[in-house]
């Protein structure tokens, strides 16, 4: 995620990669991308609990 703090600009990623993309839209993109895949394996990762009885 890129957060904004003043003029500071701290980047930092779900997968312990600097962002690759320079320009600001692309860093958008690039930043939706990963956390659409970190929800994603977190998904699957979660167990689904079924009532039985």
């Amino acid at each position: 995620m890129t957060v904004l703090f003043g003029m500071a600009l701290c980047q930092t990623t779900g997968f312990g990669e600097r962002i690759a993309a320079r320009d600001p839209d692309r860093q958008t993109a690039e930043i939706h991308i990963r956390v659409a895949l970190m929800i994603r394996f977190n998904a699957l990762g979660t167990a689904e609990i079924v009532r039985v009885a």
